[in-house]
């Protein structure tokens, strides 16, 4: 139903040209909604970067968490889209899951997005492995983080593959969860709403 180590190579592709280059989305049909949810780990994962320095103002550090929350949500809801996608797949080739099928503790969109961060994670470790300007004792430290991570990359991919295997077999049963995020919805978070009666 899905390629594993298409979405592996995706993951990698992207990390690596976006540092050098502008976020583009190249790719079609399951693999294109992969590459959107995977634009906002990353554009998430610099922003994080950003907040932590200790050089930004409180103007700038205001903007970054506001980007902070909106890629979040953006990522969450195409995890979502992932795990729809999926569904309709099943939908389209007949598939139900059989009488006894279980439940699994993550979704697919789930596992795919936790694949996305280990990408981010491997490039970014990847970075300081290599850095020349570095001690050899943080270098030595990255390189054994980056074999940590790439073992639980082949862990991860092994699982996901498995599990939409199962789902595609009936074995498994598949569901979209919904992340019901509240922080940005003016209507449920307090803060919000509270600032627009006042308003």
């Amino acid at each position: 139903m899905i390629d594993v180590p298409e979405i592996l190579d995706l993951h990698a592709a992207t990390v690596e040209r976006w540092h050098r280059e502008p976020v583009d989305n190249p790719y079609e049909g399951f693999l294109h909604a992969v590459c959107q949810q995977h634009q906002f780990n990353f554009l998430l994962w610099h922003e994080e970067d950003i907040a932590r320095s200790p050089n930004v103002g409180d103007a700038k550090i205001a903007a970054v968490k506001r980007a902070i929350d909106r890629y979040n949500q953006q990522r969450n809801d195409w995890i979502e889209q992932l795990d729809l996608w999926l569904m309709v797949e099943l939908k389209r080739r007949g598939v139900a899951p059989q009488a006894e099928a279980r439940l699994n503790t993550e979704t697919p969109g789930s596992a795919i997005d936790r694949l996305s961060i280990l990408s981010l994670r491997i490039y970014h470790l990847d970075e300081q492995a290599a850095r020349e300007d570095a001690t050899a004792q943080h270098r030595q430290t990255a390189a054994d983080k980056v074999a940590t991570c790439r073992t639980q990359r082949v862990d991860l991919s092994t699982s996901l593959a498995e599990l939409v295997d199962d789902v595609a077999g009936g074995r498994k049963q598949m569901k979209t969860y919904r992340q019901l995020k509240m922080y940005n919805d003016p209507a449920m978070n307090p803060y919000l709403y509270a600032a627009k009666k006042v308003a």
